[in-house]
């Protein structure tokens, strides 16, 4: 059983940063993780995605300001965050990188203000 646990969220004016990170166990070598996020009244996106090889692929949004990685959890570093970067942020993680087995953690609320 996969259990995903994140940290990090708070705060933070335009322009900061904030680091998440996800602690994972129960995963498998074969794991893709990513990111996701949900403002209010909006459907869930992905954000930032690593595979089992470590490629990684963003969304347009964050692409140059945001960076995911991973060592022995999911981090998520977010740079010149603007106010549309407010939303709950999970972790997800695909065993056998295959998205029928995604199992997600409990979220961590981002707020950036103007």
């Amino acid at each position: 059983q996969v259990q995903l646990v994140e940290s990090g969220g708070g705060s933070v004016q335009a322009g900061g940063s904030l680091r998440l990170s996800c602690a994972a166990s129960g995963y498998t070598s074969s794991t893709c993780m990513g990111w996701f996020r949900q403002a209010p009244g909006k459907e869930r996106e992905e954000v930032a995605f690593i595979d089992d090889y470590g490629r990684t692929r963003y969304a347009d949004s964050v692409k140059g300001r945001f960076t995911i990685s991973s060592d022995a959890s999911l981090h998520l570093q977010m740079n010149s965050l603007k106010p549309e970067d407010t939303g709950m942020y999970y972790c997800a993680a695909d065993l056998w990188c295959l998205r029928n087995n995604r199992y997600w953690g409990q979220g961590t609320q981002v707020t950036v203000s103007s």
